[in-house]
């Protein structure tokens, strides 16, 4: 197995650049997981090292080599898709010994390495029927088998899951997390479900309009983020967002208060500041009346409690325990000063 590095890797279609000069190194064994909204360019990138996707500038190393314009059968990688495209007349065992029989591997070769991917995706008993007596779950597991047989350096999964349902999806991610464990490849990731990128990486790439915004392991980035932009889209239900004066050094807004014996640092100069807090961190106020409770989902152990602000700001607060919220109710927020983040309003970054 190998890792994966980019250096200045540009994508361009005549004028128009998608991916901007992007720098990363994914480790031997690694699993990296690609995440953005839609159009951020993270399926791009994912073919580019595919060689699906020309390279217009920059260099692509897989190991040793370089592979930013070789044949993309050479590249020691293997991809599974968002459709399956397995063979409809062709069984199990056949679609996925395919690629190497085409390749004039020997039967017996083709029939070990089915047999052994099998036993790792627990497909033994399926081998023999075809893809229509098979669920989606399945199909998508003898499409990663498919990948596994070939013995590939790099595996390349562009977001293998939007296909199945909420139950499947669950099972999916914890076989491939599974199959990531046993068989220690490197493996890239791409889906625009941060969920599924913060229980199945070992590395995140958060990109946003072919730009690289932070790269980290998952909970240093749910805890430690760079700007606004990371900080919103990591995490679910997302960061809450509010827009407060600065007055003698000090946060001021209508809708929360914080605790005077904890100051906050702020720079110099500032007037205004964007205030992010997490929304199991945050407690309701009982006492004010700045913001009123629109809706509130209770989910068993916990509730969310949508909120709106008098100038249309939302926001969403958790609640645990047995006593919760009603729609309706007129409340203010209470945030401990550590639990905030701080961020430029102008350029988004994180004040540190």
């Amino acid at each position: 197995m190998t890792g994966v590095t980019l250096q200045g890797a540009i994508k361009k279609y005549g004028e128009t650049q998608v991916i901007h000069g992007i720098d990363l190194e994914i480790e031997d064994g690694e699993f990296c997981v690609f995440v953005g909204p839609s159009g951020c360019g993270k399926s791009t990138l994912l073919r580019m090292i595919a060689g699906l996707e020309e390279t217009t500038d920059g260099q692509i190393n897989i190991g040793q080599r370089d592979v930013t314009h070789m044949d993309p059968a050479k590249r020691g990688v293997a991809m599974v898709f968002q459709t399956y495209a397995l063979y409809p007349h062709m069984t199990v065992a056949e679609n996925m010994g395919f690629g190497l029989r085409m390749n004039g591997h020997p039967k017996a070769e083709i029939e070990e390495k089915v047999q052994k991917a099998s036993s790792i995706l627990k497909l033994d008993q399926y081998l023999k029927r075809k893809p229509k007596a098979l669920s989606g779950g399945q199909r998508q597991r003898v499409a990663i088998g498919r990948a596994i047989v070939r013995g590939p350096e790099v595996f390349l999964f562009d977001e293998p899951l939007s296909n199945l349902d909420a139950e499947l999806r669950v099972d999916m991610r914890v076989e491939i997390a599974r199959l990531h464990q046993e068989i220690g490849a490197t493996m890239i990731y791409v889906t625009h479900d941060q969920v599924e990128a913060m229980t199945m990486a070992d590395k995140i790439v958060v990109l946003r309009d072919g730009r690289v915004e932070q790269v980290g392991a998952p909970l240093d980035l749910y805890r430690d983020p760079d700007n606004r932009f990371v900080a919103g889209f990591i995490g679910s239900p997302s960061m809450n967002f509010l827009v407060c004066d600065v007055l003698d050094g000090k946060l001021v807004h209508p809708a929360f208060s914080t605790p005077q014996d904890s100051p906050i640092a702020l720079p110099a100069g500032l007037s205004k500041v964007t205030v992010g807090a997490r929304p199991e961190h945050i407690e309701l106020d009982h006492k004010s009346d700045a913001l009123t409770i629109d809706l509130t989902e209770a989910l068993g152990g916990v509730s969310y409690c949508y909120l709106a602000a008098q100038d249309g700001t939302r926001l969403i607060v958790e609640e645990r325990g047995d006593s919760r919220s009603s729609e309706g109710e007129t409340v203010g927020l209470s945030i401990p000063t550590k639990r905030l983040y701080l961020f430029d309003p102008d350029t988004g970054l994180r004040l540190r």
